[in-house]
């Protein structure tokens, strides 16, 4: 091949890629140069609204996020950026919970079990995937 068409094809597959990437974005940045948001699409085929607010903790949800040094705004992250893992959704006589799993700001990789209700949406625990924390929640 012609040395002087490698340029035009690298562009060419670089803006394929782009678009590629843009066409399976999964979500929608909003806000101001201050505030960003990241807004996860509703009715993604999964059964599960990630813009659910408020957001409520449950005890021992908030006694595994202490235990496991989470906050809430890397819950919040999870919750709008986190994969389903649709293999560990679970029904009982409560609700529905899904688990959703991702990388936090820091690094942690986490699954956070959340249950939409009503008008709320609760935080029934929090698990770090790869490191074992001793904790004493009941």
């Amino acid at each position: 091949m012609n040395r002087k068409y490698f340029p035009w094809l690298a562009l060419l597959g670089a803006l394929l890629l782009f678009f590629w990437v843009k066409k399976n974005q999964r979500g929608v940045i909003t806000g101001t140069r201050d505030r960003i948001e990241v807004q996860a699409p509703v009715g993604n085929g999964d059964g599960f609204d990630r813009n659910i607010r408020p957001l409520v903790y449950s005890k021992h949800a908030r006694c595994r996020m202490d235990c496991r040094h989470i906050d809430e705004s890397e819950v919040e992250e999870i919750l709008a950026n986190g994969r389903l893992n649709s293999s560990k959704i679970e029904s009982s006589g409560k609700g529905v919970s899904y688990p959703v799993e991702g990388r936090t700001h820091d690094g942690q990789r986490v699954r956070i079990v959340f249950a939409p209700k009503k008008d709320k949406m609760v935080v029934v625990t929090v698990i770090d995937l790869e490191v074992e924390y001793k904790c004493e929640c009941r």
